[in-house]
């Protein structure tokens, strides 16, 4: 069975925002074409989701230097396992939908504390010596569903200011994802007349991706 990991960073639901409107219908649509799919809903602003910090470094030295899992302190052993947890399941799952809007030309924090998460030497990208580093999840797939008020695709002429999109396009070129694609939801501030055209474009853009996925 294909495990769908639909993962969501915001704080609000799709009656209130775009992208998580746009996300729940490429969801739909996905289940509607797959019905035999495992579609698994992170939202990562209900999750437990340890931050890179001192516990963690500390734990993944001792781990590292031979100890074992029961010498670490009760605060690593609780935050390593919780990371350990999180990336088993990114590894395990076939494709990942992201969800996100954009918050200063970027995406919210809790997302990319979720990417560190994820990004793990030996599970999702190790280094080769002379050859540098290697993405593991070369057999997934990945779309990332973002909105803003303005317009910050690529190619557009404000896109070179846009670091959500960018980043997570770098991160699965980093873990070895061959395809990743985006959908916008974007230019509702700068044509508010325009705000119920530009999302229904962007449903049935996710309809038709959602098909193809």
């Amino acid at each position: 069975m294909t495990t769908v990991l639909f993962i969501t960073a915001h704080p609000h639901d799709h009656n209130i925002s775009q992208s998580m409107a746009v996300g729940r219908e490429f969801v739909q649509s996905y289940r509607s074409s797959n019905p035999n799919d495992e579609v698994i809903h992170l939202d990562l602003y209900q999750m437990d989701i340890p931050q890179l910090d001192a516990d963690v470094f500390s734990g993944w030295s001792k781990l590292g230097a031979g100890n074992t899992f029961d010498t670490l302190t009760a605060a690593e052993r609780s935050k390593v396992s919780r990371l350990n947890e999180l990336v088993d399941q990114f590894v395990a799952a076939d494709k990942y939908v992201f969800v996100s809007p954009v918050w200063n030309y970027s995406y919210p924090p809790v997302m990319k504390t979720y990417i560190d998460a994820i990004c793990v030497a030996g599970k999702t990208f190790r280094y080769i010596p002379g050859q540098g580093r290697v993405g593991l999840l070369n057999t997934k797939k990945a779309v990332h569903i973002q909105a803003s008020g303005s317009i910050l695709s690529p190619g557009s002429a404000d896109a070179e200011l846009e670091m959500g999109h960018r980043h997570l396009a770098n991160i699965m070129d980093f873990l070895g994802v061959p395809s990743f694609e985006g959908i916008f939801v974007e230019g509702m501030a700068a044509a508010d007349d325009q705000a119920s055209v530009i999302v229904e474009r962007a449903l049935q853009r996710a309809r038709e991706a959602a098909v193809a996925f």
